[in-house]
Formats: C-alpha cells, sequence, structure tokens
C-alpha cells in the first residue's frame, strides 16, 4: 500500500510575522526536496478537512476553543504568548492541522495507505487541553489519537515524540489515560522545562543534555522505549516528528545528525510492523533549518514510503 501524504494550502497562509521560525517556508521547502527525489510521484496526496468541534473536544476544554475563535483577528497579529500569535489565517490553518491528522488515521485505518505523513502547520506537541502554546494551538497528534480510540476502537495507541522540546501538552493530555502510552526524547532543561517524572510503562521520559551525541541516543532509545513498546504493543503508532534536535538547529543543543533521524525512523517503523500492522501516522513538529529539516523530513517520509 502507499504512503499518504496530506497538506493544505491554508497552513501556508498562517504567519506569526517576519523572522519568526516557525514560518510558512517550512512545508515548502520539505515539498521541494521530495519533489527533487522523485518521491512526491509516489505518494498519495490528500487535503486536509477542517477538523470538527467533536474531534478538538476530545483533547481540548470547550472555553478554549470557544477563546480561541473568539480571538482570532481580522488582519494583523494577536498574540497569545510571546511565542505563539495568530493571524487571520491562522484558526483555519490549526483546522486543517488537526484534521490532517484525523484523515490521516482514518485512511490508514480503512486501508487506503499504509501509513501517512501530515505535513502542516501549525505544529501540535505543545497545545495544552486549554492553553496555546510553544508555536501550538490544536494538538494534532493527540486529536488523531484519540479519534483512533473514541471513532475506530483501538485500546492501545502510542505516541513517540521525538522533537527536541518535550511534549508537554501531549503527556498533559494523555496522562491519566491508561490507553495512551507516551514516549518522548527531548534536550533538558529546555523550553517548556517540563517532562519529569515518567510514569512507569506508560509516560517515558528521556532527558538529554546538550551535545548529546548519536550514539548516546540511540543507546538510550534502545534502553527506553523499545522494551516500553515491546511491553504495551500498541495497536497503531503516533509519531510527533521534530526534527530540531539536529546538530545545525540553532534553537537547541543536541547533535544529531541526518543518519540518526534516518535510525530512528527504521526503528518506528520497525515497531510499527512488529506491533501495530505497520498502522503510523507522523506529524510534523518541530525543525527550522533550510536545510537539515527539510532533508532529514523528506529522508523520513522516503523511508515511510518504503524507498
Amino acid at each position: 500500500m502507499p504512503t499518504g501524504f496530506i497538506q493544505h494550502p491554508a497552513c501556508r497562509q498562517h504567519d506569526m510575522g517576519p523572522g519568526h521560525p516557525a514560518a510558512p517556508r517550512r512545508l515548502s521547502l520539505i515539498e521541494d526536496a521530495l519533489a527533487a527525489n522523485g518521491v512526491m510521484d509516489l505518494l498519495r496526496l490528500y487535503e486536509a478537512p477542517l477538523a470538527t468541534r467533536e474531534q478538538l473536544e476530545r483533547v481540548h476544554q470547550p472555553a478554549y476553543l470557544d477563546s480561541l475563535a473568539a480571538r482570532s483577528p481580522a488582519e494583523g497579529l494577536v498574540h497569545l504568548d510571546p511565542d505563539t500569535a495568530m493571524n487571520a489565517h491562522t484558526l483555519e490553518a490549526a483546522h486543517r492541522a488537526a484534521g490532517a491528522a484525523v484523515m490521516a488515521t482514518d485512511r490508514v485505518l480503512d486501508g487506503s495507505v499504509q501509513n501517512a505523513f501530515c505535513c502542516v502547520r501549525p505544529p501540535g506537541h505543545h497545545a495544552m487541553p486549554g492553553e496555546a502554546m510553544g508555536f501550538c494551538f490544536f494538538n494534532n497528534v493527540a486529536v488523531g489519537a484519540a479519534h483512533a480510540l473514541a471513532v475506530h476502537g483501538l485500546e492501545r495507541v502510542a505516541v513517540l515524540d521525538f522533537d527536541v522540546h518535550h511534549g508537554n501538552g501531549t503527556e498533559a493530555i494523555f496522562e491519566r489515560d491508561s490507553r495512551v502510552m507516551v514516549c518522548s526524547t527531548y534536550q533538558h532543561p529546555l523550553y517548556p522545562f517540563s517532562g519529569a517524572p515518567s510514569i512507569p510503562g506508560r509516560i517515558i521520559n528521556v532527558e538529554l543534555p546538550a551535545e548529546t551525541r548519536g550514539q548516546d541516543y540511540r543507546l538510550a532509545i534502545d534502553t527506553f522505549w523499545r522494551p516500553a513498546l515491546e511491553r504495551f504493543r500498541p495497536q497503531m503508532i503516533f509519531v510527533s516528528a521534530g526534527f530540531d534536535a539536529h546538530v545545525e538547529d540553532p534553537y537547541a543543543d543536541l547533535l544529531l545528525n541526518d543518519r540518526d533521524f534516518e535510525w530512528l525512523t527504521d526503528l518506528i517503523l520497525e515497531a510499527a510492523d512488529r506491533h501495530a500492522g505497520g498502522r503510523l501516522v507522523s506529524c510534523l513538529e518541530g525543525g527550522y533549518t533550510a536545510g537539515a529539516m527539510p532533508r532529514c523530513a523528506a529522508r523520513h517520509v522516503q523511508l515511510l514510503a518504503g524507498i
């Protein structure tokens, strides 16, 4: 079966101002890298739908959704925190990004595709049940995972988050849900300065000091993620795919390279094949270089597609 690739033009219209690292061109850079390698022609392309209120309310508070809609500007920018702002197109982009995760979940579980990558923005893993933060508005991966549980009747899903920042929103949403395991690797201390302690068997937080290199990163994954996945046996895997732990990224201090991200994608695919019949949905999170981010994201998609 093919790999799904889900996108929408609205995701490029969300703009938080000149010089903001989470810029619209991040999506074009990934798509250009895939096109240059001939991979786009091998993917099954979809346009992301709008997430529904019901889908969002599985992970976000109704009052928060109302507040976000009320604050959406007709023009200019409205800042929700120093790093997170809305323009006139943000609300649609956020609904499309969350809707992409829902569509990806449906297409994987109905057998249309083997797995899927959501090339969307804004990202999601910092979005709390009732708060936007860290460039995030809706928690895309959490919306997709909750949809798999509520609509498709799955009993166990795993979220694997390799963004350099801890996915505090995803953890907050699922910390009391025994059906969901969340595995995270992240630099510590670093924004959002959260993540410990772990919950044995379900919340697997791996804190990494600055200047961690690939060899030690791989050892940490093998030590903590691999046995946790073996015990939990997820029926589907969701990935928060952030590429900002790369040595070239200016906003963190881990020292991973292209080969480390390739190794990690292979490990995730192996876990999906072993436990979940290959069922996997990956959503773009961070990564802010014009070179390493699209290069690693494109390779991630290539590996999902078996190339």
